[in-house]
C-alpha cells in the first residue's frame, strides 16, 4: 500500500469502535512497511505466534477465568495493544470523563502538550506490561512493546534484557513516539520493519559494544607507546582521559563540530606544535572562553576538576593518527556499560593483553540492577501516577502536577551507592535507567501541562531546570585511584549522553561538577572495609628481629549514605584472604569485623556491612545486591547471611540467581561462576531464578534461560524445605573426613624419585612412600605419584633413619614453611599441614575404603585401597562395605548432596561437603535381604567400572558419566561416542545405577530419631 494513501486514508481518523478500526488499520501499516501480516488465529494457543486476539490465562489470583487477549502479538518481536481516542467532547466521548491531560486545538504533537488521549494510551502500556507475564512459558518476555492510537500515532518500549520488567521509551524521550506524518520518512519505515522482523538488532548495545572495543583498542596503542618511552603510566592514563572526553564534548556539540579533529588532523601533519595546542585548549576548557585562538569558536566552561592537569605528551604522527580515528567515532554510541573496563584494560599493562576480551556483559549488571533499584522506583512512580490521575479526574489540575513533581523530586535526591565501583560499570546502569524514567516523568508532566518542565526540555532555564538526575547521587568506593578516576568519567559521559536524549539543549555550565561522588571526592584509593590509625599507610613494627606491618586501631570505615547498594566486590576465598592480601591485613579485618567468622569469602564483608545498615532502625536504605561467588550457599557464607536473616530486625532475600555465569569466556579464561542476592528489610517471599540453559557465552550477547520459582528463599539460595536446618547426627560423627593437606608440594614424588630418596633400600620407607590421590587421578587418570608422609616422626629420627627424605624435604618444603604463618607448620616443617587424625584412625583397620572428590561435575563413590592417601581435596568415608557404597551413589543422596553442596569454582562444578552432605544424611537402616541385594549391586558397580578402566586407558570416569547421561536424555551420539559407550558398558552403568535407585527408593526404617553414638546406626561397625 502508498504511504500517501496510508497517511490520507487514517488522518484525524476520529471516531468508531476501536475493535472494528484497530485490525485493519494494522493490516494495512504492514502493507505499508512491506512486512507479512498477521496469520489468522487458530484453536491451538501454541500455535498462535502471530495473530491478531492472542488469548493468555489470567493469574490465579484473579477473580476472572477468562482468557484475556492481547490485540496484536508475535512472539519474540512484540506485545500491541491499540487504543483509539476518544476525545472529550467528541461525538465518541466516555460520559463524564475528564480529560487526564491538558487539551489543545491542534493535531497531537510528539512532545509538546499532549492530550486527553493519551489516558488511554497510558492505560494500553500497562495492559501490555502485565500480559508479558501471561506469556507461555516457552514464549519469552517479547523485546517490544508497541502501544497504537488508531489513525494517530504508535509509542515504542523497549526491553532487552528478557526479564519484562524495564520497558522504557525507545529509543529515547525525544523519539518513542511515532506519528502518522513520520511514515514519510523512510528510516522511520526501516525502524517499524526491524520492530517486525528482526527487533534484537535494534538492541543499542550491540552497535555500542563494538564502538567502545574499537576505541579503547586505539587508546591502547597510544598508551603502549607511551610507556615504551618511559612515561609514567598514571599520567599516561590521564591524559588519555582528558583526550577521550574531549572527542566525546566534540562529537556532543559542547565543543564545535570537528573543532578537535581539525586540531588532531593538523596536528598530524605538524607535530611538533600538538602539545601546545592541545595543552591551550584544556586551559580553555577548564575556565571557559568567549573565543578561542585554538579552535577559533567559544569554548565552554568545563571544570570539574578533570582539566586542572593538562600535562600534554610529544606524540609522533602515528600516536596522534590513532588519536584522530579516535575521535572520528560516533561517540554518543560509546556504550559506559563496559567502557570503563576496557580502558581501564588499555592503560594497565598487565591487563592489556585482555583487552575486549574479559569483561562482565552488559545484560549481568542490569539484571541486578533492575532489580535492586528499579523494582522499587518503578513502583512508587506507578503509585504516584495513580495519585494524579485520581487528582486529574477530581479536576485538581494542580495537584495532579504536584504529585508527579514529588516523585520528580524523590527520583533526583535517591543515592545509589556501588562499594566496591571499580570502573563504574554498575553505577553507570543505575544511572541509565533512572534517567529513562526521569525521561517517562518529563513527559507525563508535559501531558499534565506543566509549562516549566515543557520550556526546561527545549530549552529554556526556567523553574525547576536544575533538577533532574545527575552524577552526584551515584556513589562510589574503590580501592585503585585509576579505576575510580575512570569511574568518575564514565559516570559524567553516561549523564551528557542521556541529558541530550531527554533534552534539546545543553546542560547548564560549568558542564562538568566536582560533587565528591566517588571516593569522598578524595583523589586517592578508598578501602570500604577496614581503616586504621594512619590510614592508607600501615604502621612497621619489628618482631623477633623482624620489620614487619601493622594496623593500628583496625575498624570499619565509613560508607556514604545511600537508599540502594548495588555492586560486584572482589572475589577472594576466605581460605586465601592470608596469601592473596598483605601481611598482617587478614588479622587486622578480622578484628575490625568482630561478628564475621574468619572462613568467610572476602565478598562477604561487603555483604555483611551492607545487612548491617539495612536492618538500622530507620535507615534510608531500601534495598541492597550483590554479586559473590557462586560458594555463597557454602557453609561460611551462609552463616554470614542467616545471622541477619534470623536477627532482632530481618532482612529477607527478594531475589537471587544461586548461579549464573559472570564475565565473558575466552579461548584461555572459562566464565567465572556467580550468585546474585538482593535483600530488603522484614520477612518477605522473594524470586529465585535457576538456570536452565546457556549458551553464547563466548559472545557479546550470551543467553541464559531461567526458571522461576516464588517463595521463601532460604539462606542456601533455595525456595521451599529448608534443608540447611539438617544438623549433624551422631550416628554418623568420625566416619567421614577431607583427605591430607600437605602445605608444600615437595611432599608429592614419582615413584623413581622416591627410588632415589630410598624406597626399596631404606627399611621401614615403604610406610613412610604412599600412593596418593586427588580428585583428578580418580575422574581422570591417575598421575602414579606417591606421597613422603612422616606422621608420628620426630625430625631427627628422618635425619637418622631417611637421610635422603630429610634433605629433599630441607630444599623442597622448608623454604616454603619458615614463610608460613601458623607457628605448628614452620616447626613441624617435616609434617603434613594437618595431620589429620580423623582419617588414618578410619581407615587403620580396613583393607579399603571409600573415597568421593569433593568437587567434581559427577558424584561417583568409589573403593581406594588402604595404602592410597587422598588428598584434602577428596572425601573418605570410613567404611568398606559395599552396600553403602550402592546408598552413596543412589539417585536420593545425590540429590541430597547437590542440594545442600552447592556448587564450585569457575568449572560450576557440585562440591560435596563432609558437614552439610555426608553427617546429616539419614542413612536408611534396610533389611538384611535388601542390604545383601544392594551389597552386591555397590561390589559390581565398583568392579564394573575399574575393569573398564584397566581395559581401555583411554577412557576416564567423567567421560564414562558424560556418556551416560547423554543416553540418559536420548541424546545423539558421534561414532566416537557410540564407540566409547560400547567399550565403557555405558548400558551396564546405566542397568546398575537403576537398580540402585530402585532399591533405595523402597520404603525403609530410618536412623533412630536422635541418635546417641555410633552404633545407633547399623551401617557402622
Amino acid at each position: 500500500m502508498d504511504v500517501e494513501a496510508f497517511i490520507r486514508r487514517w488522518s484525524n481518523l476520529e471516531g468508531g469502535a476501536e475493535r472494528a478500526n484497530y485490525a485493519m488499520f494494522l493490516t494495512e501499516l504492514c502493507a505499508v512497511l512491506e512486512v507479512e501480516p498477521p496469520n489468522p488465529a487458530g484453536g491451538d494457543r501454541a500455535a498462535n505466534d502471530y495473530v491478531f486476539e492472542r488469548a493468555v490465562k489470567p493469574r490465579l489470583s484473579e477473580a476472572s477465568t477468562a482468557p484475556k487477549r492481547i490485540d496484536l502479538y508475535k512472539k519474540n518481536a512484540f506485545i500491541l495493544e491499540a487504543k483509539q481516542s476518544r476525545l472529550p467532547g467528541k461525538k465518541n466521548a466516555i460520559a463524564g470523563q475528564a480529560s487526564l491531560f491538558a487539551e489543545a486545538e491542534e493535531a497531537p504533537a510528539r512532545s509538546t502538550t499532549v492530550r486527553g488521549w493519551d489516558v488511554m494510551m497510558q492505560n494500553a502500556r500497562k495492559q501490555a506490561e502485565g500480559y508479558v507475564f501471561l506469556l507461555d512459558a516457552d514464549h519469552p518476555a517479547p523485546p517490544f512493546i508497541i502501544t497504537c492510537d488508531v489513525g494517530h500515532c504508535l509509542e515504542l518500549y523497549a526491553d532487552f534484557t528478557g526479564t519484562g520488567r524495564a520497558y522504557d521509551q525507545f529509543p529515547d524521550r525525544k523519539g518513542f513516539r511515532i506519528l502518522l506524518d513520520d511514515l514519510r520518512d523512510p528510516d522511520t519505515r526501516a525502524l517499524l520493519v526491524k520492530v517486525w522482523t528482526d527487533p534484537h538488532s535494534l538492541d543499542p548495545t550491540k552497535e555500542s559494544t563494538r564502538v567502545t572495543r574499537e576505541i579503547a583498542k586505539r587508546l591502547a596503542d597510544v598508551s603502549k607507546a607511551l610507556e615504551a618511552e618511559g612515561k609514567d603510566p598514571e599520567h599516561v592514563a590521564h591524559f588519555l582521559m582528558r583526550c577521550l572526553f574531549t572527542m566525546f564534548a566534540e562529537d556532543t556539540g559542547l565543543l564545535p563540530n570537528d573543532s578537535f579533529k581539525a586540531l588532531l588532523a593538523k596536528s598530524v601533519a605538524d607535530p611538533t606544535h600538538f602539545p601546545q595546542r592541545l595543552k591551550r585548549l584544556w586551559q580553555e576548557m577548564e575556565h571557559g572562553e568567549e573565543f578561542s585562538h585554538v579552535i577559533e569558536a567559544r569554548v565552554r566552561h568545563f571544570n570539574g576538576g578533570l582539566f586542572k592537569d593538562t600535562t600534554v605528551f610529544e606524540l609522533g604522527r602515528a600516536e596522534i593518527g590513532e588519536l584522530l580515528a579516535a575521535a572520528k567515532s560516533n561517540w554518543t554510541q560509546v556504550d559506559p556499560a563496559i567502557f570503563g573496563t576496557l580502558l581501564e584494560q588499555a592503560l594497565d599493562k598487565t591487563e592489556r593483553r585482555k583487552l575486549g576480551a574479559h569483561y562482565t556483559p552488559r545484560a549481568y549488571v542490569q539484571r541486578l540492577v533492575e532489580v535492586t533499584v528499579m523494582e522499587p522506583l518503578r513502583a512508587d512512580w506507578q503509585a504516584a501516577l495513580t495519585k494524579a490521575e485520581d487528582a486529574k479526574e477530581a479536576g485538581k489540575d494542580a495537584d495532579a502536577i504536584a504529585k508527579v513533581r514529588a516523585f520528580h523530586d524523590q527520583l533526583c535526591t535517591t543515592r545509589v551507592l556501588d562499594p566496591a565501583c571499580g570502573t563504574g560499570n554498575f553505577l553507570y546502569v543505575a544511572l541509565e535507567l533512572m534517567k529513562k524514567l526521569e525521561g517517562d516523568v518529563l513527559q507525563t508532566l508535559i501531558a499534565l501541562g506543566d509549562r516549566q518542565s515543557d520550556l526546561t526540555l527545549a530549552g529554556e532555564s526556567i523553574g525547576r531546570s536544575n533538577i533532574t538526575v545527575d552524577p552526584h547521587q551515584f556513589l562510589g568506593l574503590e580501592l585503585n585511584p585509576r579505576a575510580a578516576a575512570i569511574a568518575e568519567l564514565v559516570i559524567w559521559i553516561g549523564y551528557l549522553q542521556w541529558h541530550y536524549r531527554n533534552h534539546e539543549s545543553h546542560p547548564a555550565e560549568p558542564i562538568l561538577r566536582a560533587f565528591s561522588n566517588i571516593n569522598f571526592g578524595k583523589r586517592e584509593g578508598y578501602d570500604a572495609v577496614l581503616t586504621w590509625d594512619g590510614y592508607p599507610v600501615p604502621g612497621v613494627v619489628e618482631r623477633d628481629g623482624k620489620r614487619v606491618e601493622t594496623y593500628p586501631n583496625p575498624r570499619r570505615p565509613d560508607w556514604p549514605v545511600a537508599e540502594f547498594i548495588v555492586g560486584n566486590p572482589p572475589f577472594i576465598g576466605g581460605k586465601d584472604l592470608r596469601s592473596r592480601l598483605e601481611p598482617g591485613y587478614a588479622e587486622a579485618l578480622w578484628a575490625a569485623h568482630k561478628d564475621m567468622n574468619d572462613s568467610a569469602d572476602f565478598v562477604m564483608y561487603w555483604w555483611d556491612r551492607a545487612a548491617e545498615i539495612l536492618a538500622r532502625k530507620k535507615s534510608p536504605l531500601r534495598r541492597f545486591g550483590l554479586v559473590t561467588t557462586n560458594s555463597i550457599s557454602q557453609p561460611f557464607q551462609r552463616r554470614v547471611m542467616e545471622r541477619h536473616m534470623n536477627g532482632k530486625s530481618p532482612v529477607s532475600l527478594i531475589f537471587a540467581i544461586p548461579d549464573q555465569p559472570w564475565t565473558k569466556a575466552t579461548r584461555d579464561s572459562a566464565a567465572v561462576r556467580i550468585s546474585m542476592t538482593v535483600a530488603a528489610p522484614g520477612v518477605r517471599d522473594g524470586v529465585l531464578l535457576e538456570l536452565v540453559s546457556e549458551a553464547g557465552l563466548n559472545t557479546d550477547d550470551p543467553n541464559l534461560g531461567f526458571a522461576a520459582k516464588i517463595g521463601h528463599i532460604n539462606s542456601d539460595l533455595s525456595v521451599g524445605i529448608d534443608v540447611t536446618a539438617a544438623r549433624s547426627l551422631a550416628a554418623n560423627e568420625g566416619l567421614c573426613s577431607p583427605g591430607v593437606k600437605l602445605h608444600g608440594a615437595g611432599f608429592i614424588v614419582t615413584p623413581q624419585v622416591a627410588e632415589h630418596l630410598g624406597l626399596g633400600r631404606r627399611p621401614r620407607l615403604e610406610h613412610h612412600l604412599r600412593p596418593y590421590r586427588n580428585g583428578r587421578d580418580l575422574m581422570a587418570r591417575s598421575r602414579g605419584v606417591m606421597v613422603i608422609d612422616l606422621d608420628g616422626l620426630a625430625s631427627e629420627e628422618v635425619r637418622r633413619d631417611f637421610p635422603e627424605v630429610y634433605q629433599h624435604l630441607l630444599s623442597t618444603v622448608k623454604p616454603e614453611r619458615d614463610l608460613n604463618n601458623e607457628a605448628y607448620r614452620r616447626e613441624n616443617w617435616w609434617l603434613f599441614g594437618r595431620r589429620n587424625t580423623l582419617m588414618r584412625g578410619f581407615t587403620l583397620s580396613l583393607s579399603r575404603f571409600i573415597a568421593t572428590p569433593e568437587t567434581a561435575k559427577h558424584r561417583v563413590f568409589q573403593f581406594l585401597d588402604q595404602t592410597i592417601l587422598p588428598d584434602n581435596m577428596l572425601v573418605a568415608v570410613g567404611s568398606d562395605d559395599a552396600a553403602l557404597l550402592a546408598v552413596l551413589s543412589s539417585h536420593i543422596h545425590c540429590i541430597w548432596a547437590l542440594q545442600l553442596g552447592g556448587w564450585l569454582g569457575v568449572g560450576n562444578d557440585p562440591r560435596y561437603s563432609k558437614s552439610r552432605c555426608f553427617d546429616p544424611f539419614p542413612f536408611p537402616d534396610p533389611d538384611e535381604d535388601l542390604r545383601i541385594k544392594l551389597r552386591a549391586l555397590g561390589e559390581e558397580l565398583d568392579a564394573t567400572r575399574k575393569l573398564v578402566l584397566d581395559e581401555h586407558p583411554d577412557l576416564t570416569l567423567t567421560g564414562l558419566y558424560n556418556l551416560l547421561e547423554k543416553v540418559k536424555t536420548g541424546a545423539a551420539l558421534t561414532p566416537v561416542e557410540e564407540d566409547a559407550k560400547q567399550r565403557g558398558r555405558v548400558l551396564i552403568l546405566k542397568e546398575l545405577h537403576e537398580q540402585i535407585d530402585a532399591l533405595t527408593a523402597r520404603p525403609m526404617a530410618g536412623p533412630p530419631t536422635s541418635p546417641t553414638s555410633r552404633s545407633s546406626n547399623a551401617w557402622w561397625p
